[in-house]
C-alpha cells in the first residue's frame, strides 16, 4: 500500500513537471540569495566525479529538511562531451535519514527536464529545484539518495550548457553518482539513472556509456520519461513552417547552443522576425518575465524559425543527428514510457529510436500511452520498476514482441538537394 500511495503521488508530480518541459519559466524559481555553509565531504583525488565544493542549501523546501540526513549544492568534476575537456559542474545532493540498509544506500542519478540553457537556470539555485523538490522527496523517502545535476552550464559561470547534447549529459549524470559517495559515504556502488523529458535523454545515454565511462559503479537499470531520444526531424518541420508551439522554445535553445559550440554558425540563416527582435527575452528562464517571454512566443510565425535555404536545413539537421539516440548497446535494462499524442515529441521519432535499440539487442520495457502527451503520462509503474532493479528481478522487455503502432521510419540522413526539397 505504501509503494502504491508514493507511485500514486509521484504520478501528479511528474505531470506538473512535464507539463513545463517546452519553456523556460518555473514559478518560484529565483536563486537563492544565501549560498550556505561549507559543508565536510572527501575532496581529495583527480579526474572525473572529483568533489570539488559543497555547502548547504538553507533555503531549500523544508519538507526535503524534514527527511534528510544530508542536503547540500555540489560542485565536481565532469568532462564535455563536445570538446572531451574537463568541466566542473553544480548539482545538489539528498540522503536519507535513519541507518543505510546493507551494503548502503542505493543512489538515483535524478536528469531534470528543460529548465533553460543559462547560467541561472540550474535548479541547485532555485529553493523549488525548478519546482522539483517535490519528485525528489518522493525519493528520498523511498529510501533512495539522490543526486541532481544542474548539467553543464547551468547553475554556474564559467561553461555554456550544451543542450541535448546526450554525452555531456551522460557524462555529468555519472559523474555525479562518483561526487555524491564523496559527500555521503554511506552509499553503495549501485545506481539508476531517472530522468524525464531532457533528462530522460541524459538517462538512456548514461546506461549506454556506463560500461565504458562509469567504471567502478553498478548501473541497475535507467527510466526515460517522454524522452528526445531522436529531434533531427526539427530540422524540416522549422524548414516547412510546421514547428508546433512545444517545439519552438526547445528549437530556439538548439540554435543558440549550436551558435555557442561553432562561432562561423549564422544564427540570421535561421531566424528573422519576433525570434530575431526578443532572442535573449526567448533565451531567459527568469519567472520575472515569464509572461513576456510566453507572449513573445505565441507571436512566432511559420517563416520566424524557417532555414534560409536548402543547405541551412541539411546542416541544422546534421546537428541535431550528432545527438541522435541510441548509438550503442545499453548497459543495464531501460523502462520508456511515451505518449501517443505527444506534441513535442513526435511519438514516431520515439517508435523508430526504440524499433533500433530492440534490433541492438537491448532490454527496453516499452510503454507506450496511446491517447496521453507529453506531459500527462502514467508513472505509476516507476517506482515498483525501479525498486525491482535495485532487488535483483529480472526486467521485462518489450523488444521481442515490440512493434510499434504507428509508421516507423528511420531518421533522414541523406543530403536533401534543391530539386527535391522544393
Amino acid at each position: 500500500m505504501r509503494r502504491v500511495a508514493a507511485a500514486s503521488a509521484l504520478v501528479a508530480v511528474v505531470v506538473l513537471l512535464l507539463a513545463g518541459c517546452g519553456d523556460r519559466a518555473a514559478p518560484n524559481a529565483t536563486p537563492s540569495p544565501d549560498a550556505g555553509v561549507a559543508l565536510p565531504g572527501d575532496f581529495g583525488g583527480a579526474g572525473p566525479g572529483t568533489l570539488i565544493d559543497a555547502t548547504s542549501l538553507p533555503l531549500v523546501d523544508r519538507r526535503l529538511k524534514a527527511v534528510t540526513s544530508q542536503l547540500a549544492r555540489i560542485t565536481y568534476a565532469s568532462t564535455s562531451g563536445v570538446t572531451n575537456e574537463p568541466t566542473e559542474v553544480t548539482g545538489t545532493v539528498f540522503a536519507p535519514t535513519g541507518k543505510a540498509p546493507e551494503g548502503g544506500w542505493p543512489i538515483i542519478a535524478f536528469g531534470h527536464p528543460t529548465t533553460g540553457i543559462r547560467p541561472e537556470c540550474g535548479p541547485s539555485l532555485s529553493p523549488t529545484l525548478m519546482n522539483l523538490s517535490s519528485t525528489i522527496l518522493y525519493f528520498v523517502k523511498a529510501g533512495y539518495v539522490v543526486t541532481m545535476s544542474d548539467f553543464q552550464g547551468l547553475g554556474r559561470d564559467g561553461y555554456y550548457h550544451p543542450y541535448l547534447d546526450a554525452t555531456t549529459a551522460a557524462y555529468n549524470l555519472i559523474d555525479s553518482v562518483r561526487a555524491v559517495r564523496k559527500i555521503v559515504p554511506e552509499t553503495s556502488d549501485r545506481w539508476l539513472a531517472f530522468g524525464m523529458s531532457q533528462g530522460a535523454q541524459a538517462s538512456w545515454a548514461a546506461n549506454e556509456l556506463a560500461g565504458q565511462y562509469g567504471s567502478g559503479l553498478n548501473l541497475v537499470g535507467s527510466v526515460s520519461l517522454s524522452p528526445p531520444l531522436d529531434v533531427s526531424p526539427l530540422a524540416d518541420l522549422a524548414a516547412e513552417g510546421t514547428l508546433s508551439p512545444e517545439q519552438r522554445p526547445a528549437y530556439i535553445a538548439l540554435l543558440a547552443t549550436w551558435a555557442e559550440e561553432d562561432p562561423t554558425v549564422d544564427l540570421d540563416r535561421f531566424r528573422r522576425g519576433v525570434v530575431t527582435q526578443d532572442w535573449d527575452l526567448m533565451l531567459q528562464c527568469e519567472y520575472a518575465t515569464s509572461q513576456e517571454r510566453s507572449d513573445a512566443l505565441d507571436e512566432v510565425g511559420p517563416d520566424d524559425l524557417r532555414p534560409a535555404d536548402v543547405e541551412s536545413t541539411n546542416a541544422i539537421r546534421d546537428q541535431l543527428l550528432a545527438s541522435t539516440l541510441p548509438r550503442t548497446q545499453t548497459t543495464a535494462p531501460a523502462l520508456v514510457i511515451y505518449g501517443g499524442q505527444d506534441t513535442l515529441i513526435a511519438p514516431v521519432w520515439t517508435d523508430a529510436a526504440l524499433q533500433r535499440a530492440c534490433d541492438m539487442g537491448d532490454v527496453v520495457d516499452i510503454n507506450l500511452q496511446a491517447d496521453k502527451g507529453h506531459a500527462d503520462i502514467d508513472v505509476s509503474s516507476t517506482l515498483p520498476w525501479v525498486a525491482d532493479r535495485f532487488a535483483g528481478v529480472p526486467a521485462p522487455d518489450s523488444c521481442p514482441s515490440f512493434v510499434s503502432p504507428a509508421e516507423v521510419t528511420a531518421p533522414v540522413t541523406g543530403e536533401v538537394t534543391e530539386d527535391e526539397g522544393e
